[in-house]
């Protein structure tokens, strides 16, 4: 398919400033004014086969290697030649011979990356955020000896720094349930990164999980929005003092959806939330008590709170 390139490089000698078009079929490249020739037989830096993540085989048609990556001794584009002669390799022994020929620190990373791209997978997430975890784990895995200590947990938890990083938190029990490891491990390998690595995290709050726990519960945008003021009035008046912003943001999710024609029980909301009813219990009642205060002037109750349950 034909695209708008721009090259510093080659330019249109009657237009130099229009953009160029490449025709990736011709290899030629075309001034986007008056469609004047200015460049043969571009190299095409496209994939040479088309690649299935899902075949079993590991040998696929590709000659060119893998993509460069920065995290890699050599960039990833390091070439492993074997001894010569005839019979000296089967297919099989060159992946064996490949794999022993990697320093133990890249083959870990690899390792890791490979469980970082299968959780991307199952949480739908940017390359960034991959990009950044893996780094983390690079930083801190540094060639140190670190026998007897999960991988998938350091990488896991190293995600859940990424994630922390770039304004999007999860909680650890959304990552558990896409990787191997439990939420037991995550958080000690997350204390260690963080010790390490001497990182400093901004403090979460309620409000940067209600908008994707509303989506999961299916809740409308009006229950949504009421849960994210409760929440912030909540912890404005303080009036839920050392309970977790993932509690509070059930406990509001709760109490708005209280107020509406179809209240959600909070066994639903914990499954989804990855806390218990009990602790939504606890939390939602420490906020009863201010009820009228919690909720916008202009708010129009379904159902008065003189209904609500009270505990």
């Amino acid at each position: 398919m034909d695209k708008l390139i721009q090259s510093n490089n080659v330019k249109c000698p009657y237009h130099p400033q229009a953009d160029l078009i490449e025709d990736s079929h011709a290899g030629d490249s075309l001034c986007s004014e008056c469609a004047l020739v200015v460049g043969e037989r571009t190299i095409d830096v496209g994939s040479e086969w088309r690649s299935f993540s899902n075949e079993k085989s590991s040998a696929g048609p590709s000659r060119v290697g893998g993509p460069e990556n920065l995290l890699f001794e050599g960039r990833g584009l390091s070439t492993m030649i074997g001894p010569a002669g005839p019979g000296s390799f089967g297919k099989l022994d060159y992946a064996k011979y490949n794999i022993s020929q990697i320093s133990s620190s890249d083959r870990a990373l690899k390792t890791a990356l490979k469980s970082l791209e299968e959780m991307a997978d199952k949480l739908h997430l940017p390359s960034t955020i991959v990009d950044e975890a893996g780094s983390l784990f690079k930083r801190f895995h540094g060639g140190k000896s670190l026998k007897g200590r999960s991988n998938n947990a350091i990488a896991s938890a190293c995600l859940f720094i990424a994630f922390r990083q770039e304004g999007n938190p999860r909680t650890f029990q959304e990552l558990c349930a896409v990787s191997s490891v439990s939420v037991k491990e995550i958080k000690r390998e997350f204390k260690r990164i963080l010790s390490n690595l001497s990182i400093t995290l901004n403090l979460i709050t309620p409000g940067d999980f209600i908008a994707r726990f509303c989506n999961n519960l299916g809740l409308p945008y009006s229950v949504q929005r009421s849960a994210h003021h409760i929440a912030e009035k909540a912890m404005e008046l303080d009036i839920v003092p050392g309970r977790s912003p993932i509690s509070v943001a059930a406990a509001a999710i709760y109490m708005a959806y209280q107020a509406s024609n179809n209240p959600c029980s909070r066994k639903v909301i914990g499954d989804v939330v990855g806390t218990t009813e009990a602790t939504i219990q606890q939390t939602y009642r420490l906020m009863m008590t201010w009820a009228p205060f919690l909720f916008s002037e202009n708010f129009k109750f379904s159902v008065p709170i003189k209904c609500f349950p009270q505990s």
